[in-house]
């Protein structure tokens, strides 16, 4: 079964944009939209959802942006669109990449 992993800061402004994406790539996908969510600062939270800036998603442990945890711990992320501008969250198609991914 695909594990899938929102990583978010509680103050992040991109967090709903991040789930609403998320459910998106996944019915792009034809995956049930179940994932866990971790807020870095939550000491319940992994030790690895303290090395990715938010909002991060990941398939299987792998970021859906390719991003170095090093350069991207306690920062905002922001992510690249096709027309050569910004976004605040990942492209579904990239997350619904992942997702069609075999295991």
């Amino acid at each position: 079964m695909t594990q899938i992993e929102l990583i978010f800061d509680s103050d992040c402004p991109h967090t709903d944009a991040a789930r609403a994406v998320l459910r998106l790539a996944c019915q792009q996908a034809g995956v049930e939209p179940q994932w866990q969510e971790w807020d870095r600062a939550s000491p319940v939270s992994p030790p690895h959802a303290a090395l990715y800036g938010s909002p991060t998603i990941l398939v299987d442990g792998i970021d859906v942006a390719g991003a170095d945890t090093a350069s991207d711990a306690k920062a905002c992320r922001i992510y690249t669109t096709t027309e050569g501008g910004f976004s605040g969250v990942p492209k579904a198609a990239d997350i619904a990449r992942h997702l069609l991914r075999p295991a």
